[in-house]
């Protein structure tokens, strides 16, 4: 029968100030001992060795090729588990995550059974500050105009047009044709050839196409149409671009089809195609419906705009909260891929402002009971895809739609994690706004977007 050791990890904590302190992990044997020796039993089963058969390799050798790895690996796995556990338990707030102290003793894995690590941690300061009325923040009211309003109806317009069979060739119509090079012989030939004369470089070569019809024949120069663009001669031609860039001929097209992109007219298809069927009846209703649209999307610049102008003021408050600097920086140059000292160096003021905000609004959110929950999170997720088809001109999107488009984004880690994001900066720019001073202003859109120069 085999014995089983009460294991003995322990875990020391040293502060050494209001946010840096060291955890002085020690483990025996008898913590990782058994996960050692199963993980020798499963590279025993898989070992492929010549002289013998899979699962039937001598323990002894399988310790001999594989033994110090793996229990540098399982020591390794022993320590971090522990160090997390140790810092969930107790609840330690940490800002990025435990590295090595510098005056960490070396470890031997081939003469060592008990080992002690040693990880310098970064401690969340803790903030101390208040929020009233005499915190004064600018909150700028986007002004919607006629001009927006009557722009996006024809975009809206634009976007849900048709294409129609036209008599006579315009600059931006599509025309389909024959196209044969003016070669003396094996000239290139393309059935099925189109192209957009609005595309064409030489405004003379555009007005060779201009008020033919069909059946019409045309002589012109792809090379000087498109100025040698090797990308828009290659699809016309159908060839391989390093080909096409090299044809210089003149071509003979003789037109077989002459398209023609439509606006939607302001109607009810248009109307139903956009907001719903009879959501609304009238092309006055129409634009209302859509003025409100561009406020809604307007209200949402002007809160992100607000937790801008927020963070300048706010932050202030805590001017002398010390952070865990050195720290960070040895955490930065060690995990994230291209940094370095001097980079670090530079970045860091910028950064710790940034840590300052994040961690005030995470208080703001603790100390007054602010919920996030998965349905905040499902529609803040919604509200993101809605806007993702609303720059298509898609606005009627069905529910059930944007649910399954925000579930996928939801699934993914990054972009959950900016999802979360937004809601927290979400929710407490809603507390903000009743609880500090708005200094409103009305501004137009051209203003607005000077604010970010």
């Amino acid at each position: 029968m085999r014995l089983k050791f009460q294991t003995t990890m322990n875990v020391d904590k040293q502060v050494i100030d209001q946010v840096n302190a060291v955890l002085k992990v020690s483990i025996v044997k008898a913590d990782y001992e058994d996960k050692v020796e199963k993980a020798l039993r499963n590279y025993r089963k898989k070992a492929n060795i010549p002289g013998f058969r899979p699962g039937n390799v001598p323990v002894g050798l399988i310790k001999k090729m594989y033994g110090k790895a793996v229990l540098a690996e399982e020591v390794q796995n022993t320590i971090s588990e522990t160090l997390y556990n140790y810092i969930k338990d107790n609840k330690i707030s940490i800002l990025g995550e435990p590295i090595p102290s510098e005056n960490q003793a070396p470890i031997d894995f081939n003469s060592q059974e008990d080992f002690e690590f040693s990880f310098d941690i970064a401690l969340s300061p803790e903030l101390t500050f208040t929020l009233n009325k005499k915190d004064s923040v600018p909150y700028y009211a986007i002004e919607v105009t006629e001009d927006m309003v009557s722009n996006q109806v024809k975009s809206l317009a634009s976007r849900n047009g048709s294409y129609v069979k036209a008599e006579t060739v315009e600059a931006a119509d599509v025309v389909k044709g024959t196209l044969v090079e003016q070669a003396e012989k094996d000239g290139i030939t393309v059935d099925d050839a189109v192209l957009m004369p609005s595309y064409f470089k030489n405004e003379e070569e555009k007005a060779k196409f201009v008020g033919l019809a069909v059946d019409d024949k045309v002589v012109f120069n792809p090379s000087v149409a498109y100025d040698k663009a090797e990308g828009e001669m290659a699809s016309l031609l159908k060839l391989p671009k390093e080909v096409a860039k090299d044809i210089v001929s003149d071509f003979s097209f003789e037109i077989k089809e002459i398209t023609r992109y439509k606006e939607g007219e302001l109607n009810q298809e248009l109307f139903d195609a956009i907001y719903g069927k009879d959501v609304v009846t009238t092309e006055e209703a129409f634009k209302a419906k859509v003025k409100e649209s561009v406020e809604s999307q307007f209200v949402s610049e002007s809160d992100y705009r607000f937790m801008v102008d927020a963070k300048d003021v706010l932050v202030k408050k805590l001017k002398d909260v010390q952070f865990p600097v050195e720290i960070l920086k040895r955490w930065l140059v060690t995990t994230k891929e291209g940094k370095t000292i001097e980079s670090v160096d530079e970045e860091m003021p910028k950064m710790v402002e940034d840590l300052k905000w994040h961690l005030m609004k995470e208080q703001i959110v603790k100390e007054n009971n602010l919920t996030i929950t998965d349905d905040d999170l499902m529609e803040t997720a919604k509200k993101v895809t809605r806007a993702q088809f609303a720059q298509y001109g898609m606005m009627n999107v069905p529910d059930d739609l944007l649910a399954n488009y925000a579930s996928d984004m939801l699934k993914k880690d990054e972009s959950r994690q900016n999802v979360m994001d937004q809601a927290m900066s979400s929710v407490v720019a809603t507390y903000l706004k009743g609880v500090v001073k708005l200094n409103e202003k009305a501004i137009s859109l051209e203003d607005f977007n000077k604010l970010y120069a």
